[in-house]
């Protein structure tokens, strides 16, 4: 036996003793990594740093990030014993110059950001390795867990490396790879998503092919991800969605005494694949009829064509396009409404519609990508995905009934709250992950498995 190895598992068992009289089995040892966890940004950046973070509170957790996140990091209370910051910013700084230049700016094409900054990731691995190889050959830690990248085409150098010496590597959530719906491939130019044909490159690499073979589990945030997966590593997935919601930012709460039109909001980027230009079509003749509003919240270069086309429509008095909210402020915006639509077109994960069912607003989703995975049933609605104009219909057929008879939300309301609660706080995530780290540690004989999609709260 690999000498690792037997030093694992000799250190698995506590010195103490549990309260029926068994061995207590200590926390995992756990080397995480997620290149881009930052308290302070949004999106992916924050995914890493909420995951990572709710998981260092479970188990005995080291970070390891790139340097540039590093006041964000410590300014949040982070011990410094705890974290390690790895310098690759001469590499990744190059990376986003090429890709905003390619992008012509930085709200569109995030495909080709996504390909130049896998491009550089493999230094900031080799720094990692550098910096830990004699720590993870002495058995200090019992696992590696790559958190960020999402992305399932950024290969892991270090996945062949660890498999090596015997210590276990988990990499995910990935998530990623939504194709185009075959009505919006004309939107393919307006986001610049040229990249995007080129998507399936890296499998011609070893290192693509590497990472799965030496993982021991991989964690799949999408069914995309999971249907993009070889058969051959099917074994080794674990349905988990990669985004949550933090409970004290969005707390459980009576919903408003609902007066006067339905309330309908967005919250996104405004850009075209989000489709709120379909979502301003759907509800206008409702907002001229005063029976629904609109609140659009975010910012884009969309903004002032999504301005004109509800002053065309006649329904700009009842269209608010807010801008911009922070994130921080946003659950107290959120709240205000009823229902939310969002009718994006590619989205991969869909976080927003986690945060406006943990408010209790009701989302109504299209039937593409991410969002639908987060949403059952009894917590919310899907449209088709179809043609621009069969969306618009649909869109405006279901926000016409619920505005007709609005107190089927409330039972949708508790559910979502209900369902958020029990399977989308950032510690609910980090307990599933950690069974993941006790079935690849020997210490569950089952693969864990909550449902794909995730099930409704009362599910057993």
């Amino acid at each position: 036996m690999h000498s690792t190895s037997l030093h694992r598992q000799e250190s698995d068992l506590a010195s103490g003793s549990s309260a029926s009289g068994g061995t207590v089995l200590r926390k995992p040892r756990v080397l995480l990594i997620a290149e881009a966890a930052n308290p302070a940004l949004t999106s992916a950046a924050l995914v890493a740093w909420s995951c990572s973070t709710a998981i260092m509170s479970q188990c005995d957790a080291h970070l390891v990030t790139e340097l540039r996140n590093k006041d964000d990091v410590l300014k949040s209370g982070l011990s410094g014993d705890r974290v390690t910051f790895i310098d690759s910013r001469k590499i990744q700084h190059a990376a986003w110059r090429i890709a905003t230049w390619m992008r012509g700016g930085k709200d569109l094409g995030w495909t080709t950001y996504a390909a130049f900054t896998a491009l550089a990731y493999p230094f900031f691995e080799r720094g990692i390795w550098k910096h830990f190889k004699d720590r993870l050959k002495s058995g200090e830690f019992d696992l590696v867990h790559r958190v960020h990248p999402l992305s399932p085409m950024t290969p892991s150098l270090l996945a062949k490396k660890l498999d090596a010496i015997n210590v276990p590597f988990v990499v995910g959530p990935l998530n990623g790879g939504v194709p185009w719906p075959k009505e919006f491939s004309h939107l393919r130019a307006k986001e610049k998503e040229w990249m995007g044909r080129f998507r399936n490159l890296p499998k011609l690499f070893p290192s693509y092919h590497n990472t799965r073979k030496h993982s021991k589990a991989i964690i799949v945030a999408a069914r995309s991800v999971w249907n993009d997966m070889a058969p051959k590593y099917h074994d080794k997935c674990v349905f988990i969605p990669e985004n949550a919601i933090d409970p004290d930012r969005f707390p459980v709460q009576e919903r408003p005494t609902r007066k006067g039109p339905l309330k309908v909001s967005f919250v996104g980027r405004l850009v075209p694949l989000k489709g709120v230009d379909m979502l301003v079509r759907a509800v206008a003749p409702l907002v001229q009829a005063g029976r629904v509003t609109l609140d659009i919240i975010g910012d884009g270069p969309e903004r002032d064509q999504l301005r004109s086309l509800a002053a065309q429509l006649g329904a700009q008095d009842g269209i608010k396009l807010d801008g911009w909210v922070a994130h921080e402020k946003l659950g107290a915006v959120l709240a205000q409404s009823d229902v939310f639509a969002f009718p994006s077109v590619r989205e991969f994960g869909g976080g927003v519609v986690l945060e406006s069912m943990a408010l209790g607003v009701v989302p109504v989703v299209l039937d593409w990508g991410g969002p639908p995975e987060l949403v059952p049933a009894e917590c919310g609605f899907t449209v088709p995905m179809g043609s621009p104009d069969s969306i618009v219909q649909a869109l405006r057929s279901r926000l016409e009934q619920l505005a007709a008879d609005p107190c089927q939300l409330d039972a949708l309301s508790k559910n979502c709250q209900a369902h958020v609660r029990k399977h989308f706080t950032w510690q609910a995530k980090a307990a599933q992950i950690i069974e993941v780290y006790n079935w690849v540690l020997g210490r569950r004989a089952d693969k864990p498995h909550w449902g794909m999609p995730v099930r409704f709260a009362s599910d057993a």
